[in-house]
């Protein structure tokens, strides 16, 4: 007997994921951001784990892509679901320098270019 799961039991792969075209795009956009900023926060330390997957040049490009990423779609998202991803990434930002050993200047550092300087 083999422990593989038989091709007749395995569900089907569209049975498992939800059509795409049934997802509104705010909702495909504020998912992509909540995973960058997860990504984010895990590669500042900000998680239970700290500093075990601590990366800073990892974190900023994950905080420059959140950043892009609400930059270009601000307008296209209510207020509702941009304000607080937006604080959101501000706090992550903050996180960001204060982790760095030689922070950046202010307007520098990750996301700063969409979002203005961040002073903390």
């Amino acid at each position: 007997m083999s422990d593989a799961t038989s091709p007749q039991e395995t569900p089907g792969y569209d049975a498992m994921t939800r059509d795409i075209a049934e997802v509104p795009a705010v909702e495909v956009i504020v998912t992509v951001a909540v995973n960058l900023m997860s990504a984010a926060a895990v590669k500042l330390g900000l998680t239970e784990e700290g500093d075990e997957h601590k990366d800073l040049d990892e974190a900023r490009k994950l905080v420059q892509a959140l950043a892009g990423l609400m930059d270009a779609s601000a307008t296209e998202i209510s207020s509702f679901h941009a304000a607080p991803l937006r604080d959101g990434l501000k706090s992550l930002q903050l996180a960001f320098r204060e982790a760095s050993l030689v922070p950046d200047e202010p307007g520098k550092g990750p996301g700063e270019k969409y979002t203005g300087p961040v002073y903390g």
